[in-house]
């Protein structure tokens, strides 16, 4: 007797697979990155899609390789008005709203609570958590009528240790929240949400937060195998893409960061004690706070 394949697992379990093929679907910080490397897959699967980004000259390079079924749209997603007419844009040009995706994120530069700069906090706030309420809440009636999906990208970062970097770990936990409450509130419509975990992905923002920067990289050389392993953008899109598809709750890759999302109320107790008491660490929060 053979076992039933994921697609009869779905339909058994009340979460019937979900085609995009038809659909419309809005990705922000589509420019670059994980954004642009689903905005062309889901497109290959047959979405219309809506790129957005604050910098249009390369979305509207991207929407034009991908042609008639794709729309650069110029957006800051801490604007929230900007976003409010982005959403209309997308609906007016293709008629429908099915899916949206709030990718937009940015990190601050390495420093620690006690000497960042107050207006670098706001920022990364303002892209990540607020500008991901921007992205979804405008949406939400669309997506209600269309019974689509959210999704809402999340970071490892939202449950790993703060030190360094601070704002960026605070809004990814944030985002968590936010796509968590979604989940549960579009239930009732017959839509859902989700929330994607990455660990480390391999783009230019990595490059230039833990690669080029001598601060950074320390950061970075504490994370342990496998917790240090990246992924590309391409391989991170696929994670969302395929999510969508299943309208999963949750995803998370690389998969080493599997055990320690699962076990995370009891290492982070452990984890905490220790990094407050690791040498390498005290010397590095003395490097950060004597940088200008």
């Amino acid at each position: 007797m053979t076992s039933p394949g994921p697609l009869a697992l779905l339909h058994r379990f009340g979460v019937p697979p979900y085609d995009v093929r038809g659909k419309t679907v809005l990705v922000t910080g589509a420019a670059q990155g994980i954004g642009r490397e689903l905005a062309i897959l889901l497109h290959q699967r047959g979405a219309a899609i809506a790129l957005v980004d604050i910098d249009l000259v390369t979305a509207q390079t991207t929407a034009s390789e991908l042609g008639e079924r794709a729309l650069a749209v110029d957006a800051d997603v801490a604007d929230r008005a900007a976003m409010e007419k982005a959403i209309d844009r997308t609906v007016e040009r293709f008629g429908r709203l099915d899916v949206v995706v709030a990718n937009a994120g940015v990190v601050p530069k390495p420093a620690t609570v006690r000497s960042m700069d107050a207006s670098s906090f706001d920022r990364v706030i303002g892209v990540n958590l607020t500008g991901a309420f921007n992205t979804v809440r405008p949406a939400l009636d669309h997506v209600v009528a269309a019974r689509g999906h959210v999704v809402v990208v999340s970071s490892c970062a939202a449950f790993a240790p703060g030190m360094g970097g601070s704002p960026y770990m605070i809004s990814k936990a944030g985002v968590e929240q936010l796509g968590r409450a979604l989940r549960v509130e579009l239930a009732p419509h017959g839509a859902t949400a989700g929330v994607s975990y990455f660990g480390v992905v391999d783009t230019a923002m990595t490059h230039a937060t833990l690669d080029q920067d001598d601060l950074g990289r320390a950061i970075g050389e504490l994370l342990p195998w496998p917790l240090n392993t990246r992924i590309t953008a391409a391989a991170a899109a696929r994670v969302i893409a395929d999510g969508i598809g299943r309208r999963a709750p949750r995803t998370i890759a690389p998969s080493g960061w599997e055990p320690y999302a699962l076990l995370r109320g009891l290492v982070n107790i452990a984890l905490d004690h220790r990094l407050a008491r690791d040498p390498r660490l005290a010397t590095l929060i003395r490097r950060l706070e004597n940088t200008p």
